[in-house]
């Protein structure tokens, strides 16, 4: 649910917003409207320091550093001196890879004297150095020329010849020897362990660069916070205005009173645009991103976050629809508790696994088996392979599809009636009262609670009350039959929708059944390979193809159970029930 938001305005003397923002800063509790990005040279020079150690410590962590290599002794200061040794490592490591290359190209020659090549240039019998393939290449060219055979490799040979020649494949001379390149990669080697080194001491001393990060990151937004600060009374005054939770109303006025300014209080309206802070369960929290990445509602909307958190489960655990892929994700999510990167991730993931272990054992299948069959599960109640002669997961697919588009009605009507009054939001509830009364009506008469006499009744009235607020009072300011063709319009747009919006979830079966025909076929070909099993060495590549095919199938599947999920209830689902991203998300102004 969206928390209740209280307005401070402040009004200081020029000067005095410096000790008020960190007094609040140390409560950890004020949003003040300030800018997300850096303002002047001020700013851009504190967030430019803070990308500096950040960009220090990811280069630091993929420095493959020797076991045996010991720290050195740093003289200076540390960030310029690990700068420093970051730069000059990644030109060591640069020059030492076009080393080791040319390494490699003069090995084949083998060690000459350089001195000697050039005298004999000088004296007018220059040396030239040739590599032909094995093929080309012919004996005989040595009674023509002073030719000698240095070496042979991967199917080339390296020849040489003194004086004029015109023999094939003439190259550059070496720059020098084999020897003379090992030297150097040598010193280069020695080079880069002193400078790794100095980085092994710096990554000792990680956390002083992470709390030093903090710390600016909390200098740039109190810094934000105070240009924030509007002047007033010819610089005299300036006043800022910030937002926090109602239900921590003490602790922000306690601060505002230990800081001794003039401040007012009253509660957010929506014309003020306060900023949107949810407070929700753990398990809702766990579903806030998803809403966040469609963007937060305004003030007086409501937090869909709580239905995220219902249906985007189901819907996933729907499109992977198999107990054994649940499986998988529980243990996937459980080892993401070791890395320190996707930690937060974990519960999700073990709660999206869980609740595809649930639903793969109603649809009665594991790892693509269809375990309905086996002895263990006999009376087991999975769900019917046919309802109403169709087959049941399709039909359960379209059922949850009326349920979520019903819900999202009611949720909008409700969101109406709350924020305009029930005269002004008539249209909307005689919408609801057709769709959603149609389909509680519906649902009665088939499962036996209504006869049909009282089913025959029942729709009568909803119908009359339905059309009065569809086709007459659609807007009660305006002329009936202005009215009435605006009822026709939206008579149109919303059948033909609604429709659309309905059979949009069948993909949650489409997806379902994809996946489970795929790992069948992957079952299938591990099968045929391992014959009746009598073979022990088969059971090698039945096990590779079976894990192999399942490893690419759950990766398939869950990517398509992440988007389609979250389509039906960003498309789907926010537009039947009206949700607007009209709000911004709370930024209390804290230490880092």
């Amino acid at each position: 649910m969206i928390a209740s938001m209280t307005k401070y305005s402040f009004i200081l003397l020029n000067g005095e917003q410096d000790a008020l923002l960190e007094k609040l800063q140390e409560v950890g509790l004020m949003d003040i409207t300030r800018s997300v990005k850096p303002v002047d040279k001020q700013s851009s020079g504190l967030l430019a320091d803070v990308e500096r150690r950040r960009e220090l410590v990811q280069a630091i962590a993929r420095v493959q550093f020797p076991e045996d290599l010991q720290p050195a002794t740093i003289r200076g200061e540390l960030l310029t001196t690990a700068e420093h040794a970051v730069k000059t490592l990644e030109n060591l490591e640069a020059e030492r890879k076009a080393v080791e290359k040319d390494a490699a190209a003069r090995f084949p020659w083998g060690d000459f004297s350089g001195e000697k090549l050039r005298k004999l240039a000088d004296a007018g019998c220059p040396v030239t150095f040739h590599i032909v393939s094995a093929k080309s290449f012919r004996p005989e060219w040595a009674d023509t020329c002073a030719m000698q055979v240095v070496s042979e490799s991967d199917g080339k040979v390296y020849f040489a010849v003194a004086g004029a020649d015109t023999l094939p494949g003439r190259v550059h001379a070496p720059e020098g020897t084999y020897d003379e390149a090992v030297a150097h990669l040598a010193e280069l080697d020695a080079h880069i362990d002193a400078e790794k080194a100095v980085l092994l001491t710096v990554r000792g001393r990680e956390d002083e660069l992470e709390a030093e990060s903090r710390k600016r990151l909390s200098d740039l937004d109190l810094y934000l916070a105070s240009q924030a600060a509007v002047p007033a009374a010819e610089n005299t005054l300036v006043t800022l205005v910030g937002y926090a939770p109602t239900e921590n109303e003490e602790a922000v006025t306690a601060a505002c009173e230990e800081a001794g300014v003039f401040y007012l209080k009253d509660a957010a309206q929506v014309e003020d645009n306060p900023p949107i802070s949810f407070r929700n369960n753990k398990f809702v929290r766990m579903f806030e991103v998803l809403t966040d990445m469609y963007g937060r509602p305004a003030y007086n909307g409501f937090d869909p976050t709580p239905f995220i958190a219902v249906f985007f489960l189901l819907f996933f655990a729907f499109c992977m629809g198999d107990a054994g892929y649940g499986l998988v994700l529980i243990g996937i999510g459980l080892l993401l508790k070791k890395v320190d990167s996707f930690k937060g991730f974990s519960p999700l993931v073990v709660c999206l696994g869980i609740a595809t272990t649930v639903i793969g054992f109603l649809f009665h299948t594991f790892f693509s088996v269809d375990i309905s069959q086996w002895r263990i599960f006999q009376g087991f109640p999975f769900l019917p392979a046919k309802i109403a002669g169709y087959d049941g997961t399709m039909v359960l697919a379209l059922v949850v599809g009326v349920l979520h588009i019903s819900l999202a009605m009611i949720v909008k009507t409700i969101g109406e009636t709350k924020n305009k009054g029930f005269k002004e939001s008539l249209g909307t509830w005689g919408w609801t009262l057709l769709i959603v009364g149609g389909v509680a009506v519906a649902a009665f008469a088939l499962t036996g609670v209504l006869d049909k006499a009282a089913t025959k009744w029942i729709v009568i009235v909803l119908g009359i009350l339905s059309c009065l607020g569809i086709f007459i009072l659609n807007d009660i300011h305006r002329n009936p039959l202005v009215n009435i063709g605006s009822g026709l319009w939206d008579t149109y747009n919303m059948a033909s929708g609604l429709l659309g919006d309905v059979l949009s979830y069948l993909r949650l079966y489409a997806l379902g059944l994809a996946g489970s025909m795929l790992g069948m076929a992957f079952n299938s070909i591990g099968s045929m390979i391992l014959g009746d099993g009598s073979r022990w060495a088969m059971w090698i590549p039945f096990l590779l193809i079976v894990i192999v095919g399942h490893t690419l199938n759950i990766a398939m599947c869950v990517l398509g159970a992440f988007v389609h999920p979250l389509r039906l209830n960003f498309l789907e689902f926010f537009k039947n029930s009206g949700y607007e991203a009209a709000g911004r998300n709370y930024n209390p102004l804290k230490k880092q």
